[in-house]
């Protein structure tokens, strides 16, 4: 393996130092993970940040996977005998993958083709005489091939052109002006099949449409491809052929007057068309997809982060409402750890309208439970249950928040929710989790697959692994990032934590059932296969509030205990006061106790922390107000303007809730006066925007918005 050109690649790819490539690449074959390194190992990467990391973490990977594969096919080509020196430096200097494959081509074992049956008949010679372009009389030249089973020189010399289009198509530079010519002209188009025209209605903005392949946009390219996938879209690449064709012939036909010059014109035009059309079409329309891929992947992992990242309420007993009309309002309340302490049904709404006791038993929960919020999804008959929760008189003040129930009944019928309430059914299970939402978003959504968050487009088109391996990425950095209560947090919240996966969370979670609470970090090495390596990629990102030693509910690592203590014994002090005092705290010299392990960036981590220790670096809960007249579509017209949360964010522009049960679509050229390339330079998920509605589609459910002007 050869890891110092493995470095020196991934260093040209990322603009990032080799020396710190090589210093986060030895972390990460060491098994360390990457909030880790992020957090506590700034001194080796240079201060890189979790998505580069990652982006050196995919390169190595990759890059891995391509050495790999230059080892087969040296293996491959020196089983045939054909492996030199320079085949083989080659080989090993190429860092990209199409390159690759175009070497191997020529070398590539073949399936049953036109030019090996040509072969098989002992046509190679002609086919040579024939490139070499020296002759003239190539009829006669292609007798002495002519016998039973090559029964004329016509088939001869159609037999000879056939092994000489596949020489073309194999040459890099046959191949390279192909891609040249794709690079410049190619149209991806697509058009809806004949008699789909009603039952593709989703498509209709793709029924004739064109698009320059190289640089279409991730969303346009994926819904054609799901539309061609689903029947409803034929699909279809032009080019400037012509232009690649003579490029071509500029390559391999050296004399034009000779006949056999003339020949192998015809030969290029046949290989371009049969031979390498078809494969730089494929190819292009892979890194197309791959492309599109990428950016979906980024949107939608970007999303999910923001999502995670939404502020909680905080600890607060909350009373969660799963709003419906027929089968009632589905009631439960929870203590501040999310607890449930009870469950009931009330119909404030239509057909039953039974407003006077469902108030009634509202009063009386708030009252028994000590109720300091009220939880309300955003689904079916939410703003008529919000109009009638105004109308309660509590007997203290309650407030109302509307909370997203994406993904709310994907968690109500899992094995996890079933696993929590054994006895509970899922309408119990989903309010219940609409709930815990409010109380602290993250905890409860690391309980639903990220693809069923309800944040994403076209999540099912893309390419799989590499989805789930970026969400799981976001999921695990924004954990890491907020830290997690080791006393209060479920198996799920634990599993995401640096270094310890489902089996230790889990071995966590039955320690602590049988013997209490943790009260302190170092506890945590009583915890069955909690080993040296897993405890100090762990420790520094779970809190134990109750410890006697402060810095166990912060980000200092315990490694660092030591030097902390040195740093208030210098300032003849405890650690507790050093962490209490700011004035203490601003006399410290960092540059005395900088070492060989220990730099400036730890040791200012250090001092943030004790600043502010187990800060949360989520934002400040706020609430938004929707509109008290407008409850359904049927409320809007053109022209109004009316405040929205930003509820989905794609290439083409983002989704707002404006209370009406349907999200409103902010096309990206409506959201700025600016020219912007994304959404996400103007708008987050969750964000706060005032909006104007500029039309209503109602027999489609569809509301255009702009923030243009307002």
């Amino acid at each position: 393996m050869n890891s110092l050109s493995i470095i020196r690649v991934i260093s040209s790819v990322t603009g990032i130092p080799e020396k710190s490539v090589t210093g986060t690449i030895k972390l990460l074959d060491e098994g360390a993970t990457i909030p880790f390194i992020s957090r506590y190992r700034k001194e080796v990467t240079g201060g890189l940040d979790e998505v580069k990391i990652q982006s050196i973490a995919e390169q190595n990977e990759a890059l891995k996977e391509l050495e790999k594969r230059k080892e087969y096919i040296k293996k491959v080509i020196d089983e045939t005998g054909n492996l030199n020196q320079e085949l083989a430096t080659k080989i090993d200097s190429c860092w990209n993958a199409n390159e690759l494959e175009d070497i191997y081509l020529p070398f590539k074992p073949k399936r049953k083709t036109r030019a090996e049956t040509a072969r098989s008949l002992g046509l190679e010679p002609l086919a040579k005489i024939i490139m070499a372009q020296h002759s003239d009389n190539i009829d006669t030249r292609a007798k002495s091939f002519v016998r039973a089973d090559v029964p004329d020189t016509e088939t001869a010399i159609n037999g000879a052109c056939d092994i000489i289009a596949e020489w073309i198509s194999e040459d890099r530079r046959a191949r390279n002006a192909a891609r040249a010519s794709f690079k410049a002209s190619a149209h991806i188009a697509s058009h809806v099949i004949k008699g789909k025209e009603t039952e593709g209605e989703k498509y209709r903005n793709y029924f004739d449409c064109s698009d320059f392949l190289p640089r279409i946009a991730s969303h346009r390219m994926l819904a054609m491809l799901r539309g061609q996938k689903e029947g409803i879209l034929k699909l279809s690449v032009t080019t400037d052929d012509q232009r690649a064709i003579d490029s071509i012939k500029r390559i391999f036909v050296r004399n034009s007057a000779s006949a056999a010059s003339s020949l192998v014109a015809k030969t290029v035009e046949d290989s371009f068309k049969r031979l390498i059309r078809p494969s730089i079409e494929t190819e292009f329309l892979a890194a197309a997809k791959e492309k599109s891929d990428n950016e979906a992947v980024n949107t939608f992992a970007q999303n999910v982060r923001q999502l995670l990242f939404a502020p909680p309420l905080g600890k607060k007993r909350i009373l969660a409402i799963d709003p419906g009309f027929r089968t009632g309002c589905k009631v439960v309340c929870l203590d501040q750890q999310g607890n449930l302490l009870h469950d009931c049904v009330i119909y404030p709404t239509p057909p039953r309208n039974d407003t006077a006791n469902a108030a009634k038993s509202l009063i009386q929960l708030a009252d028994r439970y000590n109720i300091d919020a009220i939880a309300l999804g955003n689904g079916t008959a939410s703003r008529e249950t919000e109009v009638f929760l105004r109308t309660v008189k509590f007997n203290h003040e309650i407030k109302t928040y509307v909370v997203s129930e994406n993904g709310a009944s994907v968690y109500s019928a899992s094995q996890i929710a079933r696993d929590e309430f054994p006895d509970k059914d899922v309408t119990v299970r989903g309010a219940v989790s609409i709930g815990r939402r409010l109380l602290d978003p993250l905890a409860e959504l690391v309980k639903i697959d990220p693809k069923s968050i309800g944040v994403g487009q076209y999540q099912h088109d893309v390419d799989q692994s590499k989805l789930k391996n970026a969400l799981s990425f976001v999921v695990e950095s924004c954990v890491n990032s907020v830290g997690v209560n080791v006393n209060t947090a479920s198996l799920q919240l634990l599993s995401y934590v640096s270094g310890l996966g489902p089996a230790l969370a889990k071995n966590i979670i039955a320690y602590r059932t049988e013997n209490g609470d943790f009260t302190s970090r170092s506890e945590l090495m009583k915890v069955p296969r909690m080993g040296e390596k897993a405890f100090k990629l762990s420790a520094g990102f779970l809190r134990v509030p109750i410890s006697s030693n402060p810095l166990d509910n912060s980000a200092v690592h315990p490694e660092r205990y030591a030097l902390v203590a040195q740093m208030a014994n210098d300032c003849h002090c405890s650690v507790a006061q050093l962490i209490s005092d700011p004035d203490t705290r601003a006399k410290i010299d960092l540059t005395r106790y900088v070492t060989d392990d220990v730099g400036m960036p730890t040791l200012n981590d250090i001092m943030a922390e004790l600043e502010k220790p187990g800060r949360d670096p989520r934002e400040d809960f706020s609430q938004i107000e929707f509109d008290e007249k407008i409850h359904s579509i049927k409320d809007l017209q053109p022209g109004i303007t009316l405040n929205g949360i930003v509820t989905n964010i794609t290439q083409f522009g983002i989704f707002v809730d404006i209370g009406v049960h349907v999200s409103g679509l902010v096309h990206i050229s409506e959201m700025s006066d600016q020219y912007i390339s994304h959404p996400s330079q103007v708008a987050n998920i969750n964000d706060h925007v005032t909006v104007r509605v500029l039309d209503v589609d109602s027999s489609r459910n569809r509301i255009s918005l702009t923030m243009k002007g307002i």
